[in-house]
């Protein structure tokens, strides 16, 4: 009797895990299906627009997982990020466009860009490597500063980046004659820039996640959590805290450059007004709105951080309209105010972001 009891249980166990794996993969499929017709629905309920703020979203969401690398899984508070943007965006503007003449095409300027920006976060991280809290985030916050005077001043005595007037006629993405900015006809369906570049740039972020989790999960980001925690201790421990904060910085700067490439490639032009500081701002409050550490709580926080100003810049004049009789405040100004609002409110609720790790749970 007992041994048919507990066949019965281990046979009840098997249906259990065999029907949740079933629901786990179904809600995969309807995830990916949701994704993958999101900018059609998006451009036929509210304009080809939003599509294009949707490829911005996920441009931001590279951008802030290697932020992430460095403030959230490593613990070093880094105001200058946006410089390695800058690097990835110049690198591929230099490589793709009219400027040297060079046209190199996508595959050959991605590496390099990835390179060249992590070689940068390590000439960052080597004399700042003893510094922590507010002394660190102003020597990176003055690196970041002196990377955009010196694009915006390197014009002469020989011409490299057009100074303050930028560059233009970047090279897109492209894979022989295909042009990923122009307007395609795939299997009968039009397909505008905007939507290639968005699962272009929908699979690289999905690359990009994957490939936090595994660090979150290594050795490496096991060390990293040490040295946020404690750095003295993860010394103490055996953890050569030296290279392992370098390779934080490098690793992050390294996704930073990338994204700025796909931003370069995907907007056409490129200027050092891009990259100012209110930039580097907006990607750490990503990250810290979302959760550091936790991979997934910062994209949340990415895609709430990109697409709620368009939101407010929309809503605020009509809002307005109605309630007041007439705008009265301009709707940018506005924006920013209700903006800074909510961040107050979220922080106040949710000081360890909206979907922290679980080790600041």
């Amino acid at each position: 009797m007992k041994e048919l009891l507990t066949d019965h249980k281990i046979s009840s166990l098997k249906t259990y895990f065999t029907s949740y794996r079933h629901a786990v993969w179904i809600g995969y499929v309807m995830i990916a299906v949701a994704l993958i017709v999101l900018p059609f629905l998006v451009e036929s309920t509210i304009g080809r627009t939003w599509v294009r703020i949707l490829d911005f979203a996920l441009i931001y969401g590279m951008l802030a997982l290697g932020l992430n690398i460095v403030v959230g899984f490593a613990g070093l508070l880094d105001l200058g990020y946006i410089a390695f943007y800058a690097v990835g965006a110049y690198t591929w503007a230099l490589l793709a466009s009219p400027q040297f003449g060079l046209h190199l095409p996508f595959w050959v300027i991605i590496p390099i860009g990835f390179v060249v920006a992590g070689f940068f976060g390590v000439l960052l991280g080597a004399p700042t490597l003893r510094l922590r809290g507010d002394y660190l985030a102003i020597v990176t916050l003055g690196f970041g500063e002196i990377i955009r005077i010196f694009l915006n001043n390197l014009d002469h005595p020989v011409n490299v980046t057009n100074g303050p007037v930028g560059i233009n006629l970047i090279d897109p993405i492209s894979i022989g004659s295909v042009d990923f900015t122009k307007t395609q006809e795939i299997f009968g369906l039009i397909f505008s820039g905007a939507h290639i570049y968005y699962y272009v740039l929908l699979l690289l972020l999905l690359v990009s996640i994957l490939v936090c989790i595994r660090l979150e999960n290594s050795r490496l980001g096991r060390a990293w959590v040490a040295i946020r925690e404690d750095e003295i201790a993860a010394q103490a421990m055996g953890i050569n805290t030296r290279n392992v904060k370098l390779l934080a910085f490098a690793m992050g700067a390294s996704f930073g450059g990338i994204a700025g490439g796909l931003f370069a490639s995907f907007q056409g032009f490129v200027s050092p007004e891009s990259f100012i500081l209110l930039e580097s701002i907006m990607v750490l409050c990503m990250v810290v709105l979302g959760g550091m550490g936790n991979v997934w709580g910062v994209v949340l926080g990415t895609f709430i951080l990109a697409i709620l100003p368009e939101v407010l810049r929309d809503i605020s004049s009509p809002l307005q309209e109605n309630i007041l009789g007439k705008v009265w405040l301009d709707p940018e100004s506005l924006r920013m105010v209700l903006f800074g609002l909510a961040l107050i409110v979220v922080m106040l609720v949710r000081p360890t972001g909206l979907w922290p790790s679980k080790k600041n749970n």
